[in-house]
């Protein structure tokens, strides 16, 4: 589906999986500064929505997932994980309850799939899952201004995940085009999925199917914390969570890689990354960042050396280290960081 906003002066359309929504409209690094600086929107339209209603919901959810929703506050948001059996990643949830109704967005084109899982795992409770994908589109408002920005344009009555450093709008889809235009008249940046993804992979966020794989455990690429809860209880995937988390030491870990700058392109998703000419990891995620330069996630082996000189496709990369080799309950281990 192609967002209305295209038709805003300067969007060019980003490629898949983004495609359908803006990748810049016109000035990358003046939007990447308004989303560090001061407020922008982003166009992110092509989430999937998927609602959970019922008295039962966050019971239910805190059961399936790795997040303890149990006890979730209206408008607090949070992030969530839906594991198999072995610690693997099958959906992640951005998440907001209401009081009423748990809102949750997805990666583009996952929201019938995770819709349908949900469904599946009802059972007698009472709860009621609905993929509103075409009918709600998500808009992020990011910046330091980003709440003046969004209480300015009257939009009280739309579920809000408030998160990290964005506010997300579960917006009526034909509302989307109208509340735009209200946020840039408080002063707020158009700011396409470049600026986006650059300030998110500066701030060690990964993106599902991305910057992951289908070996990926949480430990391996910090979700723990942020989208694993470590003592709410059973869950599936828990038993791999708690092994990693006593005894530490995952496979694999994430790295943040400052890529050179001469080079004139950035690295495909799942690029291996190599030292000494030997394959240890692979790149997710890249973007030219308006201060950093072109940076990516990673993921490598635990066993590769912390400052190690990295190369990836032919361009030398520096690392930054986000997920300790020896992560875990009793890891104490003082890393040498390279300088941003």
């Amino acid at each position: 589906m192609t967002s209305p906003l295209l038709s805003t002066p300067g969007a060019v359309s980003a490629e898949s999986p983004d495609s359908g929504v803006a990748a810049h409209y016109g000035d990358p690094a003046h939007e990447g500064r308004a989303i560090e600086r001061s407020s922008a929107w982003v166009d992110r339209s092509n989430r999937g929505v998927v609602t959970v209603t019922g008295p039962d919901r966050l019971t239910w959810l805190n059961d399936l997932t790795s997040q303890l929703t149990r006890d979730l506050r209206p408008g607090a948001g949070t992030e969530a994980l839906v594991l198999d059996t072995r610690g693997h990643l099958r959906h992640h949830l951005s998440l907001v309850d209401d009081g009423v109704t748990t809102w949750i967005h997805t990666e583009p084109g996952e929201g019938a799939a995770l819709a349908a899982f949900l469904d599946s795992m009802r059972f007698m409770l009472r709860v009621e899952v609905t993929d509103r994908s075409a009918e709600r589109a998500v808009l992020t408002v990011a910046g330091p201004e980003r709440e003046k920005a969004v209480a300015a344009v009257g939009v009280e009555d739309v579920p809000a995940r408030a998160a990290d450093d964005e506010i997300d709008l579960f917006l009526p889809a034909d509302r989307l085009i109208a509340v735009a235009e209200a946020l840039t008249a408080t002063g707020a940046r158009p700011a396409g999925l470049w600026s986006y993804e650059a300030h998110r992979i500066e701030h060690h966020r990964v993106r599902p199917g991305l910057d992951t794989d289908d070996r990926t455990i949480p430990h391996e690429v910090d979700w723990v914390g942020r989208a694993v809860h470590l003592t709410k209880g059973c869950y599936p995937g828990q038993e791999t969570v708690a092994r990693v988390h006593n005894l530490g030491r995952p496979p694999r870990r994430l790295i943040m890689l400052h890529l050179d700058g001469t080079a004139e392109r950035l690295p495909e998703v799942g690029a291996p990354i190599e030292l000494d000419g030997r394959t240890i990891g692979r790149v997710g995620t890249s973007a030219r960042h308006h201060e950093l330069g072109p940076i990516a996630l990673g993921v490598v082996k635990r066993s590769a050396p912390t400052d190690a000189e990295l190369v990836v496709e032919g361009i030398a990369a520096g690392q930054e280290v986000v997920v300790d080799p020896d992560t875990g309950a009793n890891a104490k281990i003082d890393l040498r960081r390279r300088p941003r």
